[in-house]
């Protein structure tokens, strides 16, 4: 991608930043929707979830991405741990709720559907490259 014109460089740029932000909106939509569709906020439990999610991330790992990788670092597996039981915190919300009868089943799908949504905009953060970062323009 280092032969193309430098507008066009800045014009993928600003569409994989754009598709991202196009991506969060979605996901915080179908959250909301899950709520207000049906009369009942409970479901919102899952956005405590959403902003733990990143914490031990950015808490004990900062910006090094080794962390996808295979490591002896005992912090590194704490981390992992720690992200892992918020991602399943984040579909177990509102499975109990919808097991306790709190919720009903379209509430259910838009949670999900929320869920995989915001992964999916974390997947496409993660595999957009390193070097075509806003900072080097």
């Amino acid at each position: 991608m280092a032969d193309l014109p430098r507008y066009l460089r800045l014009c993928f740029q600003s569409g994989k930043l754009a598709f991202l932000a196009i991506l969060v909106s979605g996901g915080i939509v179908l959250q909301i929707l899950a709520c207000a569709l049906y009369n009942n906020w409970w479901p919102m439990l899952t956005v405590i979830m959403y902003v733990l999610l990143p914490m031990p991330l950015l808490f004990f790992v900062g910006t090094d991405l080794s962390v996808f990788q295979e490591s002896d670092n005992g912090w590194v597996n704490v981390t992992k741990f720690m992200t892992g039981a918020s991602a399943i915190g984040s579909i177990a919300i509102p499975a109990i709720l919808k097991h306790a009868g709190v919720i009903g089943w379209g509430a259910l799908a838009l949670e999900l559907s929320s869920f995989f949504v915001f992964v999916l905009a974390i997947m496409c953060y993660i595999r957009s490259d390193e070097d075509d970062s806003y900072s080097s323009i």
